[in-house]
């Protein structure tokens, strides 16, 4: 395959992921302001770096004129913060009001 069609399905592809990732992110992160859950403030930062991360790749490639290696590593280190948030807002406990205790 030529590469100047794959460089043009690489944008493409990051297009659509970036409508979609920025989509995810915004209704996670109106959740988080109707609840203020920390919990889905978390997962909202996480969608949003992983939203992030494909904007920058494809920034430091298209607009800085990066190689595609250095693209897909600042990509790649966003996306590893992004889960990490992601796995944290999964994991973390957050005490039910309906469980307290009464003195």
């Amino acid at each position: 395959m030529e590469t100047g069609l794959i460089v043009l399905l690489l944008v493409v592809t990051n297009a659509v992921v970036l409508v979609l990732g920025g989509l995810v992110t915004h209704l996670t992160y109106r959740a988080y302001r109707r609840t203020g859950g920390e919990v889905l403030g978390s997962l909202a930062l996480g969608f949003g770096l992983l939203t992030a991360g494909f904007l920058v790749g494809g920034g430091v490639h298209q607009l800085l004129g990066a190689d595609l290696v250095a693209g897909v590593l600042a990509q790649s280190l966003l996306t590893a913060l992004g889960f990490g948030f992601i796995v944290y807002s999964l994991y973390v406990r957050t005490p039910d009001p309906d469980d307290t205790v009464a003195a």
